[in-house]
């Protein structure tokens, strides 16, 4: 397919060289344009990638730009999506989607309106690891999933990020930040979930930044940085998912499913590859041999050695989507789904008491090896 979409950028921060970076190695997409508040950040990333610098305003009236990447912070992604939807451009945003789920249902409407589609990262869960998994549920080798965890520990990003403060703030906190890729990956592999429980804390009011250049200098905590979850799913499977901050080491597996005939150790869903283990009844657990899939494949230097990076996989799916006429898999429906349990898991922490869903999604379409490598502008 020769055609691609004109994609313009909204956000010149660090995560946007992820994007320019792969974008070239996906069909259907061409990086045209970014605009950044900052005009000087905006200059500096089109001249690094050979793009042109525009205003915002000036970026969503652009004739040649049919998606709007919004790369913006996590505080001002309704606003920013809202003007690009209304402007009649479709939308991809970096998780999370919004904030509340009022906003993801007001974007839901106006899209509806204005025939455009919204998807939203994550996308990680369209990995080779992870969708070898999915692979493993849907032939029946675990037979039904019964239950679940997910641990995601560490202690927070004071100690390396530049500034750390937007994390220990509302909006931030490791269910906003963290949580999408976990609970993505557990909805596209089991399905929706039906209502969640937790109990939360906030252990440190305040922190102390150890990276430069503001070494030394402390920060209020406003937001919850230790939460246990439950979450209950549609067909009936229960999870816990505890995330936290206030975590120096942890020996948990980052997800474990537990079926009716077997288990999965899976990796971090932050990634797209990684170990993937199994064990069917009582035999040994064993490490599963990587699948033929090209989300697998390592492309990036990393300070622990190559990895796979695939990030812009769920943007590339989505313009071909478009031009094809079919749903594409990082969704409006999905990502509206996980701010619904992400923002009742932080309300449920709150009133201690259980918060049914207001939504619900089907689960995205797998994305086995030829469908990926269809996604590929060269095959791998």
């Amino acid at each position: 397919m020769a055609r691609k979409l004109g994609v313009g950028v909204v956000g010149c921060g660090n995560i946007s060289t992820t994007y320019f970076k792969h974008a070239p190695a996906f069909k259907g997409i061409e990086m045209r344009a970014c605009a950044d508040i900052n005009m000087d950040a905006a200059r500096a990333r089109a001249k690094e990638f050979k793009l042109r610098a525009e205003t915002v305003e000036g970026l969503l009236a652009s004739g040649d730009i049919d998606i709007v990447v919004n790369l913006t912070i996590p505080a001002v992604h309704y606003e920013v999506s809202r003007q690009a939807i209304d402007a009649g451009k479709h939308v991809y945003s970096e998780k999370p989607f919004v904030l509340a789920i009022k906003d993801g249902l007001d974007l839901k409407k106006r899209a509806e309106k204005k025939g455009v589609r919204i998807g939203s990262a994550p996308d990680t869960f369209l990995g080779g690891s992870h969708q070898l998994a999915r692979h493993l549920i849907d032939t029946g080798k675990l037979g039904r999933i019964t239950s679940g965890t997910c641990h995601v520990m560490s202690h927070g990003m004071e100690q390396w990020h530049p500034n750390p403060d937007f994390f220990f703030q509302p909006g931030g906190g490791p269910i906003l930040d963290l949580g999408p890729y976990y609970i993505a990956n557990l909805v596209q592999l089991i399905g929706p979930v039906a209502r969640v429980a937790a109990l939360s804390s906030i252990p440190a009011k305040e922190r102390t930044i150890s990276s430069k250049p503001r070494a030394g200098e402390k920060i209020p905590v406003t937001t919850p940085t230790t939460i246990l979850a439950l979450m209950e799913f549609e067909n009936g499977a229960v999870f816990t998912f505890n995330a936290s901050w206030d975590v120096w080491h942890s020996g948990h597996a980052p997800m474990e499913l537990y079926g009716e005939a077997g288990t999965i150790h899976m990796p971090d869903p932050n990634f797209f590859g990684g170990e993937l283990r199994y064990t069917k009844g009582e035999k040994p657990v064993k490490t599963l041999p990587k699948w033929d899939h090209p989300f697998s494949v390592p492309n990036e230097k990393h300070p622990e050695g190559m990895m796979a990076n695939y990030r812009t996989a769920g943007l590339a799916d989505m313009a071909l989507a478009i031009m094809q006429g079919r749903p594409h898999r990082c969704s409006l429906e999905l990502a509206n789904h996980v701010i619904d349990i992400m923002t009742g898991i932080l309300k449920s922490g709150e009133t201690k008491k259980f918060v049914e869903m207001q939504t619900t999604c089907e689960r995205p379409a797998p994305l086995g090896p030829a469908a990926a490598r269809g996604l590929l502008a060269m095959a791998k």
